[in-house]
């Protein structure tokens, strides 16, 4: 297999995607679940999923489509389209698997998972995340995580516009 082919099998089918998480909940691997738009991949989003990554041994990564992107954050976004987004992610030695979801949350993606840990930046509370029921219900947790002081994509965007 080549190193592409193998990139792209990071990027699952749905009915690929269930057989993996069969076979990862048989394992009792630990799945972790992190999302975003990851529009311009930066040193914080590096250090933010090397660290989610650290708390199981499956990372799981949920990525906006480019409808989700322009609905959330305006008609000008996302700069890299989905493919290009999930790709870049899925390069990443410590991601498992990147997949794609077209709604405004993860809700539905989440309740599919069903991940033993969902993570999102420390500017959540715990209670507030999207799948919080889902994940501590069937005795999950929900961590939080600091960002890297400095880098955001919205500093990158300022910087872009000269500001």
């Amino acid at each position: 297999m080549t190193r592409p082919e193998a990139l792209l099998k990071k990027i699952p089918s749905p009915e690929e995607l269930e057989r993996l998480l069969k076979y990862w909940h048989f394992k009792d691997q630990k799945i972790v679940f992190t999302n975003g738009c990851f529009d311009i991949i930066h040193r914080g989003h590096i250090d933010y999923l090397a660290k989610a990554a650290d708390l199981g041994q499956v990372l799981v990564i949920g990525v906006n489509t480019d409808a989700s992107v322009s609905r959330l954050k305006g008609p000008s976004r996302p700069i890299n389209d989905e493919y290009a987004r999930a790709m870049v992610l899925a390069a990443m030695s410590f991601v498992s698997v990147v997949v794609m979801f077209d709604e405004d949350t993860p809700y539905e993606l989440i309740k599919r998972i069903q991940p033993d840990i969902l993570v999102k930046g420390a500017d959540y509370k715990p209670e507030d995340i999207v799948g919080y029921d889902v994940v501590t219900a069937k005795g999950g947790k929900v961590v939080t995580l600091e960002y890297l002081p400095g880098y955001s994509t919205s500093l990158i965007e300022k910087k872009i516009q000269g500001g």
